[in-house]
C-alpha cells in the first residue's frame, strides 16, 4: 500500500467529502480549496501516483476517468464549457501522490493556467 495521503483517506471515509460521484473504478468531489466556481477532482480507486506511473493496463480505467468528466461536467450545468487538468509531479503542481483530474469550470478560464 501507499503512503497514507488525503485521497486515500477520502476513499477510506476516514474523512468527510462532497461526492458527487462514485462507481467501482473511482470517486469525484468538491475540491476545499477551489479555484473556479466548480471544481470537482477526480480520483481513481486504484492507487496510482502520478499520470507517468500509469500503465497500458490502466487504459480503460483512464478513458473512464475522463468520460466521468464528461458526465460530470453536464450534470453541473457546464455548458459553456469546462477544462480537465491532470498535474504530474511537483514541478506539474501535483501536491497529492495520487493520479487525480480536476474539473473546473463556470467561469471563464483564461490560458495560459500557471
Amino acid at each position: 500500500m501507499m503512503t497514507e495521503n488525503i485521497f486515500l483517506k477520502i476513499l477510506d471515509r476516514s474523512l468527510p467529502a462532497k461526492i458527487v460521484h462514485e462507481d467501482e473504478l473511482c470517486l469525484a468531489f468538491h475540491d476545499i480549496k477551489p479555484q473556479a466556481p466548480v471544481h470537482v477532482l477526480i480520483i481513481p480507486k486504484k492507487e496510482i501516483r502520478t499520470l507517468d506511473d500509469a500503465t497500458a493496463a490502466d487504459q480503460a480505467l483512464l478513458g473512464h476517468l475522463q468520460l466521468v468528466a464528461v458526465k460530470l461536467a453536464h450534470d453541473l450545468g457546464l455548458t459553456k464549457g469546462y477544462r480537465l487538468v491532470v498535474n504530474c509531479k511537483e514541478q506539474g503542481g501535483q501536491t497529492v501522490p495520487h493520479l487525480h483530474y480536476h474539473l473546473l469550470g463556470g467561469r471563464d478560464l483564461t490560458w495560459p493556467p500557471g
